[in-house]
């Protein structure tokens, strides 16, 4: 299963599918290319770490949406890697029709809150916030709805008293590194070892 990953920023997710494919954990996937709308996001530094073209795709024109001539560029640099399933790893930016339909069914998303909780842009911050006592990510479909696509798996993350937004984040990726490759495993329709 041929993947392309989509992020905007450090890259951690991304990171842990390419280590977990370098320890042989990713069952049949392969990640055959890692795109970013931001030309110089750290997300990008990891193609030559792993050995995985990787590139910037100029989002323009708008700032949090893909469309227009933006869009085009995405889908065609996309579409060249030929991939079967495509990963948002931090991808800011909410995918317009044309996207969805050229790759659909096979984009998913990662998100940190236990959806349908917490929707939307700082998802650690509102379950903090709002004082639940469990949080966690989210591995789902990405259809039109933002963050509202088919869910496809999750991990719970508990929130302890005295909490700090810096602590719980750290428990939050924590719990995304150990998920997505998981679920990218799976869905390759192999076991990872072990």
């Amino acid at each position: 299963m041929r993947v392309v990953i989509l992020g905007s920023g450090r890259g951690s997710n991304a990171e842990a599918v390419l280590l977990a494919q370098q320890a042989g954990r990713l069952g049949g996937a392969r990640v055959v290319a890692v795109f970013s709308d931001v030309a110089d996001a750290p997300i990008l530094k990891l193609g030559p770490r792993f050995g995985v073209p990787s590139g910037f795709v100029d989002p323009s024109p708008f700032r949090t949406k893909l469309d227009g001539e933006g869009e085009a560029r995405f889908i065609a640099a996309v579409s060249g890697a030929g991939p079967d399933l495509v990963v948002l790893a931090g991808f800011m930016r909410v995918l317009k029709p044309a996207f969805l339909g050229a790759f659909a069914g096979r984009i998913i998303n990662l998100h940190p809150s236990l959806l349908p909780s917490f929707p939307g842009l700082d998802a650690i911050g509102q379950a903090l916030r709002r004082g639940v006592r469990i949080t966690g990510c989210t591995v789902h479909h990405v259809t039109a709805e933002v963050d509202g696509g088919p869910i496809i798996d999750q991990a719970a993350v508990r929130i302890e008293a005295g909490e700090t937004l810096e602590s719980l984040e750290a428990k939050v990726h924590a719990a995304e590194h150990a998920l997505l490759p998981e679920v990218i495993a799976r869905l390759s329709g192999a076991r990872p070892p072990g």
